[in-house]
């Protein structure tokens, strides 16, 4: 069993909810999760990592956690995505938004939302060890050493 499905447990156990289908959640909202997955995942790698102030840390992290890195990621990890992650994916880069991030191109903007929806819906079904392993293969990919 992985970290992230031991906090689902521990999240349910003292906040119970009632067992719900994934596919209820919209991209949108499994993209809102999914911001908040990566960017841990991230933070704790740098945390672990680098040195310095916090504003240090929140610098290193601020180059990968934006809309431009997001969508160089899922291009190069593309083509190791199952058929329902990619599905997942393309439900999230599609769906209607009503903003724009600040310093973001739309393609770009969109392809993020498309990977936060992934890494979201990893982490709701239990699978958060399958996005670490996205995340460290697209990293590799994009030659970024954290």
């Amino acid at each position: 069993m992985n970290i992230s499905q031991n906090l689902l447990q521990e999240i349910h156990t003292f906040f119970p909810a009632e067992e719900t289908d994934i596919r209820s959640y919209s991209p949108l909202k499994l993209a809102y999760l999914g911001d908040a997955v990566f960017e841990i995942i991230i933070r704790t790698m740098i945390l672990e990592k680098t040195g310095g102030p916090v504003k240090n840390l929140h610098r290193r992290t601020s180059e990968i956690v934006n809309a431009a890195s997001q969508a160089s990621l899922i291009l190069a990890i593309q083509d190791s995505l199952t058929e329902e992650e990619q599905r997942v994916f393309r439900q999230g880069r599609n769906a209607k938004t009503s903003s724009v991030a600040k310093h973001a191109d739309i393609r770009d903007y969109r392809n993020a939302t498309g990977l936060e929806a992934l890494f979201g819906y990893l982490y709701m079904t239990g699978r958060s060890l399958r996005a670490v392993e996205l995340l460290k293969f697209g990293l590799e990919q994009l030659h970024i050493n954290i």
